[in-house]
């Protein structure tokens, strides 16, 4: 634990608190951005999405999108 020690001046108890606060709030490390999900990492990317259906649908199924 750290101690605070005034050495020169006169602080009233309202005065410390409001520094340690100022000061501790400045050290609080910020938030860690969730990771990104990635999509080539992600089974459903490699699952087909639907099965073309209709007239010349056989012939869409082997044409790349």
């Amino acid at each position: 634990m750290t101690h605070l020690k005034i050495v020169h001046g006169d602080a009233t108890q309202e005065e410390v608190v409001a520094l340690v606060v100022a000061l501790a709030a400045r050290t609080v490390p910020a938030a860690k951005e969730p990771p990104r999900h990635e999509n080539w990492r992600d089974p459903a990317h490699r699952m087909r999405k639907y099965l073309p259906t209709g007239h010349g649908a056989w012939r869409s199924s082997g044409l790349p999108r």
